[in-house]
């Protein structure tokens, strides 16, 4: 577990390219209603033959932005029949595979997720799947650049006690994987061991901390 300081303060943005901004502005700005809020026009940058390229920037809350990048000229690359505009993979990948790299973006209430889920159903990109799963409930579609785009609301706070099964799962796994034959037995075994280890001494700095809001 790191013990290092948290200073960052979320995701100033996250960046794809696209050859399609038009159907890229009607998604994120006309039917989702994100703002662009930034743009920059390069002609000259980079080094010899970088052609000239919009940088265009959207609003997705938060002071946090979802931006592409459009390259004059630059045709799509040849590829398998799967995947995006960034990466196309032949038929023998698997679509969870595929699908696991995906942008969530969070809103507070299920209002708001079934007026977001309204705004794409009567779109030309309508919801392929609602889900709820653990502590949250999602909506998903792919965009124009057939990125797959998650809008997801909580169910319910996470609690401290999840906070520390999520640490001591992953501090098993990194464990497991770097063994001989990794898996979700092992994954399980090793968990069941590192609780056994920690128990005690979390259960002390809980008594600790109710001691002290207690006086």
């Amino acid at each position: 577990m790191s013990e290092q300081k948290h200073t960052v303060k979320g995701v100033d943005h996250v960046a794809y390219p696209t050859f399609d901004p038009a159907a890229t502005v009607k998604f994120y700005r006309d039917v989702l209603g994100f703002p662009v809020v930034h743009s920059i026009c390069a002609a000259g940058w980079g080094p010899e033959k970088h052609p000239d390229f919009i940088h265009f920037f959207f609003d997705i809350g938060n002071d946090d932005r979802l931006a592409f990048f459009y390259y004059f000229g630059l045709e799509p690359f040849d590829g398998g029949p799967q995947g995006d505009s960034y990466s196309r993979f032949t038929e023998d990948v698997p679509i969870f595979f595929i699908r696991s790299r995906h942008l969530a973006i969070h809103v507070d209430s299920e209002d708001d997720l079934m007026e977001y889920r309204r705004r794409l159903d009567g779109s030309e990109w309508p919801v392929e799947m609602q889900i709820q799963h653990e502590t949250i409930e999602s909506i998903y579609t792919h965009d124009p650049n057939d990125y797959m785009i998650e809008i997801t609301r909580a169910l319910r706070p996470v609690t401290p006690q999840e906070d520390l099964d999520a640490n001591i799962t992953i501090d098993a796994l990194v464990d497991v994987v770097s063994g001989p034959e990794p898996s979700m037995a092992a994954l399980l075994t090793r968990k069941a061991e590192l609780i056994v280890e920690r128990a005690e001494a979390w259960q002390q700095k809980q008594d600790e901390k109710e001691m002290v809001s207690n006086r």
